[in-house]
């Protein structure tokens, strides 16, 4: 299957509406109040969002000095610009592993949540990182784990007679390209996205290459509770295998 370019142009509309004003269950619950906790903004703070999508995390940081976001979908950054109009806020349309049409390089945060395993080179989202942040400026970024969220590589694995529920991951160090149909009973008709996927020490690797030092390494699971016969094992397994990977690094030095 060909790959497209790295666009959520085509799923913007499901998407915009399936995030909305405050996100969804999971924005709301773990990934958006675990970023910000991470990023630790203040008043004074100047960020700059890559993949910004619809503007779910400009929207919770009103209170900051500046918020620039930027993505590559027409249709989501349209939306950003309409659900928040701080006067502080803006919002282009560019491609984040490429030079954004952004002059600053004053940033004292940059964050990337949950966009860089939507990216075939993330790398080039660390370079631009880098380009954009004052010496010692912090970078946030949140993906699916990539040990144990990998698209068509892993799954569940349920032991009845023991009631255990664990995980089964067929392949990790590799490099992935990983289609993913939005809609399967759609079938060919259905828009396809597409997952990129990496092991852990490539992300640390590219950092170490840009000036990037890591500081902390988060592994966030799902805040949801199961009930029923199944409910405690599958429980048990939602707390030993998280749902997303989050690190913030520091600048050390331009490169």
């Amino acid at each position: 299957m060909a790959q497209p370019p790295s666009s959520w142009e085509p799923v913007a509309g499901w998407y915009d509406e399936s995030v909305g004003q405050k996100g969804d269950f999971t924005h709301r619950t773990v990934v958006i109040p675990k970023s910000i906790r991470l990023l630790a903004p203040t008043k004074e703070s100047k960020i700059l969002d890559l993949g910004c999508g619809q503007g779910i995390l400009g929207r919770e940081l009103g209170y900051v000095g500046r918020f620039t976001g930027v993505d590559i979908s027409p249709a989501l950054i349209a939306s950003a610009r309409k659900r928040d109009t701080h006067p502080s806020h803006r919002y282009f349309i560019a491609d984040a592993t490429k030079p954004i049409p952004v002059a600053e390089k004053d940033f004292t945060h940059v964050s990337a949540v949950l966009m860089m395993d939507n990216v075939k080179n993330p790398d080039a989202i660390i370079k631009t990182a880098c380009k954009h942040l004052l010496p010692g400026g912090i970078f946030v970024f949140v993906i699916n784990h990539p040990a144990f969220r990998i698209p068509r590589q892993s799954s569940w694995d349920i032991d009845t007679v023991n009631k255990i529920q664990s995980r089964k991951i067929n392949r990790y160090l590799s490099p992935l390209s990983i289609p993913i149909t939005l809609h399967p009973s759609k079938e060919s008709s259905s828009p396809v996205t597409w997952t990129y996927h990496f092991p852990i020490s490539s992300y640390v690797e590219w950092l170490f290459r840009q000036g990037f030092v890591v500081e902390r390494l988060e592994e966030w699971v799902w805040e949801k509770t199961s009930i029923g016969k199944s409910g405690k094992m599958e429980n048990r397994a939602r707390t030993e295998f998280p749902m997303f990977l989050a690190i913030r690094a520091i600048k050390t030095k331009d490169i």
